[in-house]
């Protein structure tokens, strides 16, 4: 089973439908949501059959988590991006951008995700989260350690931080720029103080 939980051994073509098909319910899921989108339409948009879908996904959930865990891991794959090519706070504030984006626009697909029991949630929900928090946590170390960011908060605290902000953007308010001013907000306040500052 390779990283993107596609079986090592799996043909080209049938690599080929799977992503295709993953793609298909990505922009399904976010049109209609992760439990109205009709399967038969996902498979027409990957131009194929409905029972290879079934091939590939015996049901809905297999299907819901395949899309969340490739979404992850570039989530995942643009932390590590975003390390290489800037200053360890900035590479922070920019993956901070990039998880608002993904909280945006994938909410549907974690809150179907998360919508099961704690004891029956799945293995690859359990993964994903463990993901998003080991790059949350080597981008946030990285600029603790440059003297940029305050040393007191952890990747938890980022991620809920994050979270609440994602969920405050969507409400009303006449601020055409709410999520940035509430990132800007956000980022303030974890910035470590000035030498010399006063306490507040």
């Amino acid at each position: 089973m390779s990283a993107t939980g596609t079986p090592a051994t799996m043909r080209a073509d049938a690599r080929r439908n799977r992503q295709l098909l993953i793609a298909a319910a990505l922009a399904a899921f976010t049109e209609h949501g992760a439990d109205d989108a009709s399967l038969d339409e996902i498979a027409r948009r990957a131009g194929v059959g409905i029972g290879t879908l079934y091939r590939h996904f015996p049901n809905r959930q297999a299907l819901l988590e395949a899309v969340y865990r490739d979404q992850v891991e570039d989530l995942c794959a643009a932390a590590r991006d975003r390390a290489a090519a800037a200053t360890p706070a900035q590479a922070l504030e920019n993956w901070l951008r990039d998880l608002m984006a993904f909280a945006a626009t994938k909410r549907n697909l974690t809150s179907s995700i998360m919508s099961v029991p704690e004891g029956r949630r799945s293995e690859v929900a359990l993964s994903c989260s463990a993901m998003v928090r080991d790059a949350a946590d080597g981008l946030l170390a990285q600029a603790q350690r440059s003297g940029e960011i305050r040393p007191d908060v952890d990747a938890i605290d980022l991620l809920r931080l994050s979270h609440a902000l994602a969920v405050a953007s969507e409400m009303p308010s006449g601020h055409a720029d709410q999520q940035e001013r509430l990132l800007k907000v956000l980022l303030d306040g974890l910035r470590a103080p000035e030498p010399g500052a006063a306490a507040g």
